[in-house]
C-alpha cells in the first residue's frame, strides 16, 4: 500500500510539473526538479515530447545530470547528449558507475566521442577507457570496480576496523571478497557473517570457499540466469588467472532483465527496444518503414502462391471467402509456439539436450490440435454451404497448416539461434510466411484437385 501511494504522488508530482512548465513557470520547476529523485526526474523527460524535453533539461541541476543520464533510456540519452557541450558531457559522467560510463561512451558518435574523452581528467578518461575495453554485452562490460578485498591472515577485528575507518561501503554491498597478494579469488566473507561472529577468529575461518565468480567475458544474460538462480544480490568478476577485476550487483542485473524483456517485445513488432516514445515523426516512420517492408515482401510471398490458383477462384468464388481462415488459425498457433520456445531460450529452459523432445511435443500438439479444429470447420462450413467435400478440403487444409505451424514454431528460433540472428526480431516474420503459404497452397491446391471438374 504505502510503494502504491508513493507512485501517486510521482505521479501528481509529474503532473504538476507538466503544467507549471507549459505555464511558463520555469523558476518553479526549477525548485521542484531539484528535490526529485533521479529516476524520477528521468520518468518526466521520457514522458515528454521533444520540445518540452530540451527546456526541461536545461532546468536539471548540473550537479544531477550525470545520475539522470544514468536512468535515461538509450534514445532518449543520445538525443539530449546530442546538443550538450562535450566539456558538460565529461563533467556529468564524472561519478557514474563504470558501466553505465561505458554504455553512455559506446553510443556517443565518434566525434563527440573523442571530445568528450578529452575534456575528462585523467583519472576519469582512464577509467572510461578501462570501462570500454570489455566488449559490449559482456559481464565486464556489466561490471562495477568499486569492490572492497581483505586478506585472509587477518582477524574479522581488523577487517571492521578498517571499515570503520574507510567510513563507507560501495553501493550494493553484501559481502568482502577474499584475495591472494596477487589479487586472485579466494572467497568471501558476508557482512552478516563479519557482524555476528567472533571478532577474534580468521577471515579464513569464517570465509566461503566455495563462493562462486563470474568470468569477465560471460555473456550478460548468462550472469543474468545466474543472478535468479542462486538469488544473488552481488558477485565477484574475475579474469583467466582468477583475478578479482570488479563486482556486478543486483541493479545492473534487473536492468539487464528489463532490457531483454522489452528487447523481446518491441522486436517482435520490428521495433527497436530503446526506442523514443515521443521521437520526431520524421525519425519514427524511417525506423518503422524498414519492417513493414519486410512485411510487404511476405505478403506478396503469400499473394504470388495464391496467384497459382487464380482459375480456381474463378470458378468457386467460395474459396476466396474461406481462404483467410487456414492462414489465421495457422499463425495464432504458430506465434503460440514461438513465443513459448522464445521465452524458454531466453531464461535457458531449451538446450541440445532437449531440443528434440521440446520438437516432438509441439508436433503432437500440432496434430492433436489441426484433428480438432479440422472436424470443427469442417461441419460448420458442410453446414454452411451444405458441401460435405468442401468441408473435407479446408479440414485437410487446416490439419497441413497447424501442424506445420507447430514445427515452424518450434524449429525457427532455435535454427536462427544457430546462425547468430535474434529469434524475436525475425521469427515471426518468418513464421507468418510459412503458415500463410503453407495455409493457402493447401486450401487452394486441395480445393483444385477435389472440386473442379
Amino acid at each position: 500500500m504505502p510503494e502504491a501511494i508513493e507512485l501517486d504522488n510521482t505521479q501528481l508530482r509529474l503532473h504538476e510539473i507538466t503544467r507549471a512548465l507549459n505555464s511558463g513557470m520555469f523558476v518553479h520547476v526549477r525548485r521542484m526538479l531539484a528535490h526529485m529523485a533521479p529516476c524520477d526526474i528521468a520518468l518526466l523527460l521520457e514522458s515528454s515530447p521533444h520540445k518540452g524535453r530540451s527546456v526541461l533539461w536545461q532546468l536539471v541541476d548540473s550537479d544531477l545530470q550525470g545520475e539522470v543520464l544514468e536512468e535515461l533510456s538509450e534514445d532518449v540519452r543520445n538525443g539530449i547528449i546530442a546538443r550538450m557541450d562535450p566539456a558538460l558531457i565529461a563533467a556529468a559522467t564524472e561519478d557514474m558507475d563504470d558501466d553505465d560510463l561505458a554504455e553512455m561512451l559506446r553510443s556517443l558518435p565518434e566525434t563527440i566521442y573523442q571530445e568528450v574523452i578529452g575534456s575528462m581528467a585523467s583519472q576519469d578518461r582512464e577509467r572510461a577507457t578501462l570501462a570500454l575495453s570489455y566488449p559490449e554485452g559482456s559481464a565486464g562490460a556489466l561490471m562495477n570496480t568499486d569492490t572492497v578485498t581483505i586478506r585472509p591472515d587477518v582477524t574479522l577485528d581488523v577487517v571492521l576496523r578498517y571499515l570503520r575507518l574507510k567510513g563507507e561501503l560501495p553501493e550494493g554491498t553484501d559481502e568482502l571478497y577474499v584475495v591472494d597478494k596477487t589479487n586472485s579469488f579466494l572467497g568471501a566473507v558476508s557482512l552478516a557473517t563479519l557482524l555476528t561472529r567472533n571478532p577474534d577468529l580468521s577471515v579464513r575461518e569464517v570465509m566461503d570457499e566455495h563462493c562462486e565468480s563470474i568470468p569477465v567475458t560471460m555473456d550478460e544474460s548468462e550472469v543474468a540466469q545466474l543472478f535468479e538462480r542462486r538469488n544473488w544480490i552481488s558477485a565477484p568478476v574475475v579474469d583467466e588467472s582468477q583475478h578479482v577485476l570488479g563486482r556486478i550487483t543486483i541493479d545492473d542485473i534487473v536492468d539487464v532483465i528489463r532490457e531483454d524483456a522489452e528487447h523481446s517485445m518491441m522486436s517482435m513488432a520490428g521495433l527497436d527496444d530503446e526506442e523514443d516514445t515521443f521521437a520526431p515523426v520524421v525519425k519514427s516512420t524511417k525506423r518503422r518503414s524498414v519492417w513493414l517492408g519486410v512485411n510487404l515482401i511476405t505478403a506478396l510471398m503469400a499473394a504470388f502462391v495464391a496467384s497459382f490458383f487464380e482459375s480456381t477462384l474463378d470458378i468457386l468464388p467460395v474459396l476466396a471467402v474461406l481462404n483467410g481462415i487456414v492462414p489465421s488459425m495457422g499463425g495464432v498457433a504458430g506465434s503460440q509456439t514461438l513465443t513459448l520456445v522464445i521465452r524458454g531460450m531466453a531464461v535457458g529452459h531449451i538446450n541440445q539436450a532437449n531440443q528434440r523432445f521440446l520438437l516432438s511435443k509441439e508436433l503432437a500438439i500440432g496434430a492433436l490440435n489441426g484433428m480438432l479444429w479440422a472436424l470443427l470447420i469442417a461441419g460448420v462450413v458442410a453446414l454452411w454451404k451444405w458441401d460435405f467435400t468442401l468441408g473435407c478440403v479446408i479440414a485437410f487444409a487446416m490439419f497441413m497448416n497447424l501442424l506445420a505451424a507447430g514445427i515452424a514454431g518450434a524449429s525457427i528460433p532455435l535454427l536462427l539461434k544457430r546462425v547468430n540472428i535474434d529469434p524475436a526480431l525475425a521469427g515471426g516474420v518468418i513464421l507468418t510466411t510459412v503458415t500463410d503459404i503453407v495455409g493457402i497452397f493447401a486450401f487452394l491446391g486441395t480445393a483444385t484437385w477435389f472440386l473442379l471438374p
